[in-house]
């Protein structure tokens, strides 16, 4: 785990093992190093900038263990853990697989946008959560929603556009929403979900402390290195730290905002920095790890229960696809998609877990087969059901049940048989 938090990194347990501040300078790296894990060089670097000389040192989460004199043979996660993390990795893998064969088939519509790759952070995340606890997600939601205890079922509806999806077939790829599991969307727009779990965060504090409710609720914000150039990011960062709001900030860095290399559209493309600037702890993670993932996701969750305020969490990871299935993903350099492709994250794990005895081989392959039936499963089930009805698009406008407002004569204005007269069919 790679972390900015001081020169060891103190888990979650006693009181003198939370998180600190980064310290204000550290030894630069050599001149001729690249950014975090990718294959280009910043050019910036070669200016004379004061920020550009200060970069903190890397540390990987055995190594950490090492420093707290921890047994040498120590595992970071349990069998049980370890089962629940690689069925949520591989259904998050082979729910998207499946989304781009229907996708080509002409069962989805619109912008499809895959999460390949980032398995680790999602599930090294949301599975350390509660039912009760909020997770805002972005257009690359179907993953995020699924780890949250969204059903499959549910998920691929939604992108069929079927009434039995998650948003009755309103929402779309990009927009998964569930009130039952506190999946607050799923939003198309970059940065637009951040101030709505920043909301949700200060909920979770006001029941605490003004209703003097019993609420512990935390809110996980997930979202992309693109999103870290506008306003509403840091408008939050300042917000959340000012009222102490337990909130997770969790950038998925997969080093491409669609086409535009991070390296090229940021002054200091190291984004943990961000949040020591607003007096929170910033952290950098290796986001193919789920398991480093997972050991910062408990102190910076634990933080926030605690009522210690957020924390901004960096994970370098990376896509396997395109920006979206529109995308014939030409502008990446084929030998940093081969080196990211070799440290896929759920053989990574796969391997953690048969090297360790935590699992053998039959049991992973028992839990792919549990998972590629389960997604097959839920197509039938999506192919199966019925379109919204016409009706529906008049629902969830205004704030009357019907939609559409009530007419002088108190009776539901979409009831009248000639109100839609004139409107495409549908």
């Amino acid at each position: 785990m790679a972390t900015a938090f001081s020169a060891t990194l103190p888990l979650h347990g006693s009181q003198e093992n939370r998180l600190l501040l980064p310290p204000t300078r550290l030894a630069p790296p050599p001149p001729s190093s690249s950014f975090l894990g990718s294959t280009r060089s910043l050019p910036i670097r070669s200016l004379n900038h004061a920020h550009a000389s200060r970069r903190s040192p890397v540390f990987a989460v055995q190594e950490v263990v090492k420093d707290k004199k921890k047994p040498t043979n120590s595992l970071l996660i349990t069998k049980e853990e370890g089962l629940v993390l690689y069925e949520d990795m591989i259904l998050g893998r082979s729910f998207e697989d499946m989304c781009a064969q229907m996708y080509y088939r002409g069962k989805m519509f619109g912008f499809v946008h895959l999460y390949n790759g980032q398995e680790a952070v999602s599930t090294g995340f949301i599975k350390l959560l509660t039912q009760s606890d909020s997770v805002v997600s972005t257009y690359r939601d179907h993953v995020h929603a699924l780890s949250k205890g969204v059903s499959a079922r549910a998920v691929m509806s939604e992108l069929f556009g079927k009434v039995t999806g998650c948003c009755r077939g309103q929402g779309g790829s990009m927009h998964m929403f569930s009130k039952e599991h506190n999946v607050l969307g799923g939003f198309a727009f970059i940065g637009e979900g951040i101030p709505v779990a920043t909301g949700a965060a200060f909920t979770s504090k006001y029941k605490r402390e003004v209703l003097k409710q019993d609420c512990e609720d935390v809110t996980v914000a997930f979202f992309g290195d693109g999103t870290c150039n506008n306003g509403q990011f840091y408008e939050c960062l300042n917000m959340a730290a000012l009222y102490k709001l337990p909130i997770i900030f969790v950038v998925e860095n997969n080093l491409w905002a669609i086409g535009m290399s991070h390296l090229r559209s940021t002054s200091d493309p190291e984004i943990w920095k961000k949040g020591p600037a607003f007096g929170m702890p910033g952290v950098h993670v290796d986001g193919m790890d789920v398991l480093k993932v997972r050991e910062v996701a408990k102190e910076a969750v634990g933080r926030a229960r605690r009522g210690e305020g957020p924390t901004l969490v960096e994970c370098e990871t990376y896509r396997f696809r395109g920006h979206s299935l529109a995308d014939p993903d030409e502008l990446r350099d084929a030998a940093e998609k081969a080196k990211y492709a070799a440290r896929d994250p759920i053989t990574a794990l796969k391997k953690y877990l048969v090297e360790n005895k935590l699992a053998n081989e039959g049991e992973l392959k028992s839990i792919e087969k549990k998972i590629d039936e389960l997604v097959e499963e839920a197509v039938e089930f999506a192919d199966a059901s019925p379109q919204p009805g016409r009706s529906q698009l008049l629902e969830n406008v205004f704030a009357d049940p019907k939609g559409f407002g009530i007419g002088p004569d108190g009776r539901y204005r979409c009831e009248d048989p000639k109100f839609t007269e004139g409107t495409a069919q549908v």
